[in-house]
């Protein structure tokens, strides 16, 4: 590879770009919107269909099914979900790419991390800066870049920014694995790791609730009539950290224990909370057996039931995205990036992706670091620095240097 005069218009143009491309993110973050506040998502998604609407296709709405939650009562409620965006453009293309991202965040609408500001070294601190409203705006600024480019018309894509990738994107699911069937490669726009790298393997996820029903009683008067939920929970929580260790890469972490009643009361139900990360389908199906054991056991007055399910497939590093990582490396390298990649135990719609046949690289949003706590921060230098870097791998599938039909052959190949 080497790069062309007209590719160094495009970068030029982003070069000169940056301070749009960090104020817009910026401002976004000042709206929370929070993978539950449905308020805040939907402020949230109505100013990004102005922004979109700036690409050549034109926006749409895709609603979201609700998503099964459970209750700290037990019960069976029902999340609804703020609709995806999604723009199609050239989808006659010989060459189609499916860009993802998601506007949730995991701070919530009563989260004292409410906006940005810049710390003494530098980096942006702020809630979804790095995770992921940073990397949307690179996104976006890269596709606009691009459309400048002479050989744009030589390669379609679809955008689908979606509201619950942060609780597992139960209900946008669906239509990530129809995108994915309609792509040669994926690009989403995940923080890269905290020292710069790209995500190259990641494990699969589940999350999962085991609801415990038992008879309540007084405390004093009629103790022995009752049967204990909260003890029986706990015993299953321990059953289930004692999985930890019995197979290579499969870990399960008993997140949360809710339920119980005033002390005078034997509670009549409790919830045992979990989640599940492995390396493989045959880890996958282990952990479902055992799970499956753990809640068939008998437990004298006590009803247990299992609700959740495994929500992303676990990633491996083959030949297609070998192949996707290598190419990426080599532009890269044209701008004086050094990529580099490792595995990680975190999981994204990447793996969604993936699961559908769709080689992807999932980490191309911007460096930065602490995501998930209140020290989320980004290296504003690294925005314009990360748009240049997809922009040039759609110019790089656009003159066929990427290319793109032959790298999803390899996966269908595998």
């Amino acid at each position: 590879m080497r790069l062309e005069n007209h590719e160094r218009v495009v970068l030029e143009a982003l070069a000169s770009d940056g301070a749009r491309i960090i104020d817009r993110a910026v401002d976004w973050c000042a709206i929370n919107s929070g993978s539950l506040h449905l308020a805040g998502l939907e402020r949230q998604r109505q100013i990004l269909l102005e922004t979109v609407a700036t690409l050549p296709g034109a926006p749409t709405e895709i609603p979201l099914a609700a998503s099964e939650v459970i209750g700290a009562d037990g019960r069976v409620g029902q999340q609804q979900h703020t609709p995806a965006i999604a723009v199609v453009v050239r989808p006659e293309a010989p060459v189609q790419v499916v860009l993802t991202g998601h506007y949730d965040t995991v701070y919530p609408e009563t989260s004292r991390f409410q906006a940005v500001t810049t710390r003494a070294d530098g980096a942006l601190h702020g809630p979804g800066i790095a995770d992921m409203k940073g990397g949307i705006s690179v996104m976006l600024a890269a596709l606009e870049a691009f459309e400048r480019h002479p050989d744009a018309g030589r390669v379609g894509y679809r955008v689908l920014l979606s509201p619950d990738e942060e609780i597992g994107s139960v209900a946008s699911g669906p239509v990530l694995a129809e995108f994915a069937r309609l792509g040669h490669v994926g690009l989403t726009y995940e923080p890269a790791l905290a020292d710069g790298s790209l995500a190259s393997s990641r494990k699969g996820s589940g999350n999962f609730h085991i609801v415990v029903h038992g008879k309540a009683a007084h405390a004093g008067r009629d103790f022995a009539a009752g049967r204990n939920a909260v003890i029986g929970a706990a015993r299953i929580a321990e059953a289930l950290h004692g999985l930890n260790g019995q197979r290579d890469g499969v870990t399960v972490n008993v997140a949360r224990i809710d339920g119980g009643a005033p002390l005078n009361m034997v509670p009549d139900v409790a919830i045992a909370r979990f989640n599940v990360r492995f390396p493989d389908a045959e880890g996958a199906a282990w952990f479902e057996a055992q799970v499956a054991r753990i809640v068939a056991e008998p437990r004298e007055g006590l009803h247990v039931h299992l609700h959740g399910l495994i929500t992303r497939g676990a990633k491996p590093f083959n030949a297609a995205q070998q192949q996707l990582f290598g190419a990426v490396k080599e532009a890269g390298a044209l701008l004086g990036q050094d990529i580099a990649w490792k595995p990680s135990g975190g999981v994204c719609e990447g793996n969604n992706l993936f699961a559908s046949g769709l080689p992807n690289v999932d980490t191309l949003g911007v460096r930065g670091g602490d995501i998930h706590s209140e020290a989320e921060h980004a290296w504003p230098e690294s925005f314009v620095e990360r748009a240049q870097l997809s922009a040039l791998i759609l110019m790089k599938l656009a003159s066929g240097e990427i290319d793109g039909r032959s790298i999803r052959a390899s996966m269908e190949n595998l």
